[in-house]
């Protein structure tokens, strides 16, 4: 008899692979803060999250094989609450909060897969 880790592990292994990919590009957010023109940019976690359990049940096909401009395709840009006069819309506050939250998210989803794997292996060992 087999494991199906997919099943095991439920929506988990996705989450972390968009967290982490959400991680990036609020860091790149980050990192260019006082670049002149640059746009702060974003993913729908959720919305994303659901593309990737509605598609063919694979998960991600190719690599990360993830859309991280959004569902649309179109990239996910935030609107700033005070636009500066460069042209940058990077709120260093906005982005630090978020990326906060997301942090957190990852080690929620973290915790939860040590935890499914954890009692896996006490399955198996039969305890």
């Amino acid at each position: 008899m087999s494991i199906n880790f997919k099943d095991a592990l439920g929506v988990h292994p996705d989450a972390l692979k968009l967290r982490a990919e959400r991680t990036r590009i609020l860091a790149s957010n980050i990192a260019n803060e006082n670049t002149p023109g640059y746009e702060a940019q974003d993913m729908d976690f959720n919305a994303t999250l659901q593309q990737v359990m509605d598609s063919d049940g694979s998960g991600f096909s190719n690599g990360l094989g993830l859309d991280t401009d959004g569902v649309s395709g179109d990239p996910l840009y935030r609107v700033p609450y005070h636009p500066t006069r460069d042209g940058n819309t990077v709120e260093i506050g906005v982005e630090q909060a978020a990326f906060s939250q997301n942090a957190s998210d990852f080690q929620t989803s973290l915790t939860f897969v040590n935890m499914q794997l954890k009692g896996l292996a006490k399955a198996i060992a039969g305890q």
